[in-house]
């Protein structure tokens, strides 16, 4: 009976270690396996997601329009950002969005999840997770059509309502002072389901001995609530607040399809500054330049709740 680690003949050659007829070499065919079943995600990501950045990284430094070669400018596109009116309003616009977003989406999710969780009826949490997770498998422009009939000012069946009940109609969509609350409200009904999801996991897996040990101290109510399970619900808070933030600093479909950044400027966002300059007016140089602003603008922000929250998150 030949031995595991005995090496058979196998001759020379490029591949003759892959080859061996022993648990090293089976360990790296197992590996190889591995990598090219990885292989597919890879280019994947290579081809549709690192790739861009780079190209896009290079274009910020030129000028061009398709129609003439690309013409460098060093750093001219990123002085001209600092002096942009509209990308300084649209940077305004999507920091205030982020934070009426991701606040609304974490707390509502927060509360439908502590509200389901108590519920003894299987069935009946089965129905609220499917029901608070369905927005999200509907696309971003479908929910933008379909609430900006909702919250039209004259026909929506929101002020319809409102005004039987005594309340004048409410110009959500061509005020100022209430489009982006109002694209607030859209965003967070679409994407609470997922920090619903989310927080509803992280209470069904809290440590039983820590609850207990809550209930024999006397802890009930909302001092239990904050005192241990928001606590204990850290590390979902934290993840919730990271992916929400990456996705409300990169909105683009409510408000575009609903307002096209308007009332004035009141709505546009730093994304739709970065598409108009891009594509519209064919400046694929600036318009790059933007999109590195918003690339670091995810990348800072990230980093600076990953550190803020360094002390405050805790690990079963």
């Amino acid at each position: 009976m030949k031995s595991p680690t005995t090496t058979t003949g196998v001759g020379g050659g490029p591949w003759h270690w892959l080859m061996q007829d022993t648990m090293e070499g089976l360990r790296r065919r197992r590996a190889l396996l591995g990598y090219l079943f990885l292989l597919p995600t890879l280019l994947g990501i290579f081809v549709f997601t690192a790739g861009p950045v780079f190209v896009s990284f290079g274009l910020s430094f030129f000028q061009w329009n398709i129609f003439k070669p690309p013409d460098f400018i060093g750093l001219e596109n990123f002085e001209r950002l600092l002096e942009d009116r509209r990308v300084i309003i649209g940077l305004v616009n999507t920091l205030k969005f982020t934070v009426l977003a991701v606040t609304s989406q974490v707390a509502i999710g927060l509360i439908l999840a502590l509200a389901v969780h108590r519920i003894n009826r299987i069935w009946l949490r089965y129905y609220f997770r499917t029901a608070f997770f369905l927005p999200l498998l509907m696309s971003g422009a479908s929910v933008a059509v379909f609430m900006g009939y909702i919250f039209h000012k004259e026909f929506g069946p929101l002020n319809y309502y409102l005004t039987l009940l005594g309340i004048p109609q409410i110009p959500w969509l061509t005020s100022s002072d209430l489009v982006m609350i109002s694209i607030a409200i859209i965003s967070a009904w679409r994407n609470m389901g997922f920090t619903f999801l989310i927080f509803l996991g992280g209470l069904s897996n809290l440590s039983q001995e820590v609850l207990d040990a809550a209930d024999v101290d006397g802890a009930q109510g909302l001092r239990r609530l904050w005192s241990v399970t928001i606590p204990l619900l850290s590390p979902q808070i934290l993840f919730a607040m990271v992916t929400g933030v990456i996705g409300a600093l990169q909105v683009f479909d409510e408000p575009y399809i609903m307002t096209r950044g308007g009332p004035g400027n009141a709505s546009r966002t730093l994304v739709m500054v970065m598409y108009e300059h891009a594509f519209k007016h064919i400046e694929f140089g600036y318009g790059s330049a933007i999109a590195i602003v918003v690339f670091l603008m995810i990348l800072v922000m990230a980093i600076v709740q990953m550190w803020l929250w360094r002390n405050r998150v805790f690990y079963q």
